[in-house]
């Protein structure tokens, strides 16, 4: 009984109820006025419905001048044209991406603090050019949009489930001796948090500088509303990104994503883990959860130090000086190859959607096969037409998603997605044993990605996200072996057929997924 009262009047619970109150009086009001004072409304009615059928069609021309994705135009200039009271309400609430001002003015001074640690000398580029050959300018991209240069000199492990991952993750934690950056969309208290709690503690009393950046939509129902004060308490530098308030407000839509760790400038992971027990399945609530990450160390941990220190001031609203937490001391490592770790988000912060066109850029230059594994499939046309064309001109494309969905619609729009790319000759199979949540490409033995980008409208747009891309290290043959250990445990949907019905109701939903 105690669990289904704390669940009724849960944190989640009274935002849902508040934005709906918002909701339903922005769209009832007028209706309301004109049942109860038909005069007034009558005299107004005409004047406000042109000022607002202008509005829409503005906002329509605006839209379509845009870089939205041309599903998302389509679908708001039906909305803003035919129902322009409705359609300008939403867009304000949900569309507008202008952070608040003292956020993007902060934003850009760190950036430039950033850019004082990240350039290339022309001889370090032109090493690059000699050491990549034709891949130089997928890591090209990367550097010019961004500002994240690939590195050498460093170890790249590939975690292949989450059980090895926190045991490696909790091992290095033990041996911080400066400091311990983490940053995670949630976090939940359970036997996984629970372990890495003690050991953040136990740090901080050692005199390690300890710091936390979790998300709190995403741990809106997985933690206390005063969690990160308890945190701060025992010594733990925690801000939360984009403290939630039950406001509709675009600003919801652009979520910290990522799950990143950097451990005294030497060492850092990568993966798309949650902190919380069914990502290590010590909970199966959709069956086994397959998850990977990978342990970087050496020179390429920097971008990780640079890319927490940015959001971190950014949410803190604090600069510092980023110099003292990059690691002084010559690593020299055996690994091969050459490794970048990215950031992407929001066009207000980044120039252009990096996940997307580092994908992108992958696919279309693809010569013998990419091999991908997503827990959702929702692309636009541009990703649908790339994968499509790959798989014409003869590369091996193959796409692994969950078969025990964690979100039922999403599950019936991923598999709406299925026919048309396996017309072209895509093969998708579906992880047989419950839910794969890894994030990660694999192209031609040369080049892969491990990150926390989903092939979804969510990821591509509207999340910060992190991932890294590496060529010819090491782990991409473990990398390679796991796909091939998951292919042969998966199923095969060559001879899937959604019902109709189902089908057609996946379709109506996608319409408004790339919307918001």
């Amino acid at each position: 009984m105690k669990k289904f009262f704390k669940k009724i009047f849960s944190r989640m619970n009274f935002v849902i109820i508040a934005i709906l109150l918002q909701l339903i009086i922005s769209l009832i009001l007028p209706y309301a006025l004109g049942y109860y004072y038909p005069n007034l409304f009558g005299h107004l009615f005409f004047p406000l419905n042109t000022i607002f059928s202008i509005l829409g069609i503005i906002l329509t021309i605006r839209i379509i001048n845009s870089d939205m994705p041309i599903e998302g135009q389509l679908v708001w200039a039906i909305i803003l044209i035919f129902l322009p009271l409705f359609g300008i309400i939403i867009y304000f609430m949900f569309v507008r991406r202008k952070p608040p001002r003292r956020h993007k003015k902060l934003y850009e001074s760190v950036s430039e603090e950033t850019k004082k640690y990240i350039g290339k000398t022309p001889e370090e580029d032109e090493k690059l050019k000699q050491a990549l050959g034709s891949k130089y300018g997928q890591f090209q991209y990367i550097y010019r949009s961004t500002g994240m240069k690939a590195y050498g000199n460093s170890d790249v492990k590939y975690l292949r489930m989450g059980e090895i991952f926190c045991d490696e993750l909790i091992s290095e934690l033990k041996q911080a001796k400066k400091y311990i950056f983490m940053e995670y969309f949630i976090i939940e208290e359970g036997q996984l948090w629970n372990s890495i709690l003690k050991i953040l503690t136990e740090k901080v009393k050692e005199g390690v500088e300890v710091r936390l950046m979790y998300d709190d939509l995403g741990t809106i129902n997985k933690l206390p509303t005063n969690y990160h004060k308890k945190l701060n308490k025992l010594g733990i530098k925690c801000v939360r990104f984009n403290a939630f308030l039950p406001i509709m407000s675009a600003r919801h839509n652009n979520r910290d994503h990522r799950k990143l760790t950097v451990i005294d400038g030497k060492v850092g992971f990568v993966s798309g883990l949650n902190l919380a027990d069914e990502y290590v399945n010590l909970t199966h609530p959709f069956g086994h959860w397959k998850d990977t990450g990978i342990k970087i160390t050496g020179e390429a941990v920097k971008n990780l130090v640079l890319m927490f220190l940015e959001m971190y001031d950014v949410q803190n609203q604090k600069m510092e000086d980023f110099s003292k937490y990059f690691c002084n001391e010559k690593i020299e490592t055996s690994g091969s190859g050459y490794v970048c770790t990215y950031g992407d988000g929001p066009k207000y912060f980044y120039e252009e959607y990096v996940a997307i066109n580092v994908y992108l850029n992958l696919i279309n230059q693809a010569q013998k096969y990419v091999w991908i594994t997503t827990p959702y499939l929702i692309i636009d046309n541009k990703l649908t037409n790339a994968l499509s064309n790959a798989a014409r001109r003869g590369v091996d494309v193959r796409i692994i998603t969950p078969h025990i969905p964690d979100k039922k619609v999403i599950f019936g729009i991923t598999r709406s997605s299925y026919r048309t790319l396996q017309q072209a000759g895509v093969k998708i199979y579906e992880y047989e044993k419950g839910f794969i949540h890894s994030k990660q490409v694999l192209c031609d033995d040369e080049l892969g990605i491990v990150g926390t980008i989903n092939f979804d409208y969510r990821s591509l747009l509207h999340h910060f996200e992190c991932a890294t891309l590496m060529y010819k290290t090491d782990c991409l043959k473990d990398m390679k072996k796991d796909f091939e250990h998951l292919f042969s445990i998966s199923i095969d949907m060559k001879d899937f057929k959604q019902k109709p019905i189902t089908r057609l109701f996946c379709e109506i939903v996608k319409l408004f997924t790339p919307m918001l």
